[in-house]
């Protein structure tokens, strides 16, 4: 069983942690990864930068330019990641555009990632139908589950395709625009949760977009088995250091902050 489906049974509200490889500094990937994890987070997605990141808002727009022009390739990063599981054991995800996927080859890039213990990919522009046709059978061939994007927007036979295809969780963005922090969820955001959990889908789902704090935490987990945090994380180490991540993970998990 792969480590995010064994992480996914786990009887807890999961906090992922996004951040950009090669930010704020080109050799801080390896000891993000090791601090997160001794801070208590389940999962962690590790963004490979990309010049037109068209999901993401501009906190992490600003961290992917800044570790592309820190020299961050996927070549790079699969070389800092090559030794990661002599010290790291929760779930690895990398999320990136198809792109650099495709420059470095699809199959390549998946045995690669078993190679070093990846266990899953979210990339935003692969759309799910192109996927489940032309790509499936590779990732699989490599233990890597690919995890799909829903918003408010989506509809239910979509959401419901996307649900048959998958076999991790599914990404549910809390809204229609960008990644960034909010300081809360409204009503519109609320439906939508509600009307999701409802579906009875097979797969759990993970919240992302709009989360930045324990009370915002909170709430995404109110009807879903998890929360992603992105774009308050980057904003922590911008200004702290990498050093202090255990800060930030304790006001989302304690509110002690």
């Amino acid at each position: 069983m792969n480590r995010i489906q064994k992480k996914l049974q786990e009887n807890k509200k999961l906090l992922s942690i996004y951040f950009t490889a090669g930010y704020p500094n080109i050799d801080d990937t390896v000891t993000t990864i090791q601090n997160l994890e001794n801070s208590g987070v389940d999962m962690i997605e590790i963004g490979l930068p990309f010049s037109d990141p068209l999901a993401d808002g501009p906190t992490i727009q600003a961290s992917s330019t800044q570790a592309l022009k820190n020299g961050m390739t996927s070549e790079l990063l699969f070389k800092q990641l090559k030794d990661i599981r002599d010290t790291v054991k929760i779930p690895l995800i990398i999320m990136g555009y198809f792109n650099p996927i495709l420059q470095f080859g699809v199959e390549a890039f998946c045995k690669t990632c078993q190679d070093i213990g990846i266990d899953g990919l979210i990339i935003p522009d692969l759309p799910v139908d192109v996927y489940h046709s032309e790509y499936k059978s590779i990732f699989e061939s490599y233990g890597l589950i690919n995890i799909f994007l829903i918003t408010p927007q989506t509809s239910d036979d979509r959401i419901r395709y996307i649900d048959s295809v998958s076999n991790g969780f599914i990404y549910m963005v809390s809204s229609a625009s960008t990644t960034g922090a909010k300081s809360g969820f409204g009503p519109e955001q609320d439906a939508y949760f509600k009307r999701i959990a409802k579906m009875d889908l097979k797969n759990p789902q993970i919240v992302g977009f709009g989360i930045s704090n324990f009370k915002t935490f909170k709430h995404a987990t109110t009807h879903a088995k998890g929360a992603i945090i992105g774009s308050a994380f980057i904003k922590h180490v911008t200004h702290n250091g990498i050093n202090t991540i255990d800060q930030f993970t304790n006001s989302i998990i304690h509110e002690t902050i």
